[in-house]
């Protein structure tokens, strides 16, 4: 009896340290597309993240993805998120309707607005395009780029493409990750993407 009480309490110990290092996840829903084919509303009903869709209800503290703000998720965001309990925020939205959903999300949130550095999509309606990923996987990029793999990883299992994110992004996000600033994260976009440097 003893023995089975220490091996559940050394359980749920271990079950509460690894809740703890769990980034919180959330995702504004704008109802712009197919709640059916929505990659968030299927993490949300996985229990992977927790899905909003009145502003007041957003985390107070922590990042947002947005990807027009032009200041990308770097290594001086990750203490925000891994030392100061912030959490990570997905704008869940229409590409066709990006300019007025970031408008109109970042009017009522105090949340810090940072885009993703390029990546290959690997969701069946964008495969293969630069930066046109789902929710999904822009969250699951994030949470690689800070050093939470398996977090990231866990997330993108909910989809039979999940594994080709990975495959198909392996050096950039490697890279990324081991980047030192922003600035060095930013320059690194150049080798693997063939786009034109700002002057």
């Amino acid at each position: 009896m003893a023995g089975a009480l220490h091996w559940a309490i050394s359980y749920l110990t271990v079950r509460i340290d690894t809740m703890r290092n769990v980034i919180p996840v959330h995702a504004i829903w704008l109802a712009q597309d197919d709640p059916k084919k929505n990659t968030a509303v299927r993490l949300s009903k996985r229990g992977d993240l927790k899905l909003h869709e009145k502003f007041n209800k957003l985390p107070r503290r922590g990042i947002i993805l947005e990807p027009l703000c032009g200041k990308v998720l770097g290594p001086e965001d990750h203490g925000l998120l891994l030392e100061q309990g912030g959490s990570l925020v997905g704008l869940d939205c229409s590409w066709a309707h990006i300019e007025d959903s970031v408008s109109q999300v970042m009017k009522k949130t105090n949340l810090q607005g940072r885009m993703l550095p390029l990546l290959l999509a690997a969701n069946p309606v964008n495969w293969g395009k630069p930066g046109k990923m789902t929710t999904a996987e822009a969250l699951s990029a994030s949470l690689y780029l800070i050093g939470k793999e398996e977090q990231a990883r866990k997330l993108l299992s909910a989809f039979r493409w999940g594994e080709q994110f990975f495959i198909l992004n392996k050096e950039p996000l490697d890279a990324y990750s081991a980047a030192k600033s922003s600035k060095e994260l930013v320059e690194l976009q150049f080798e693997f993407f063939d786009i034109e440097r700002p002057e």
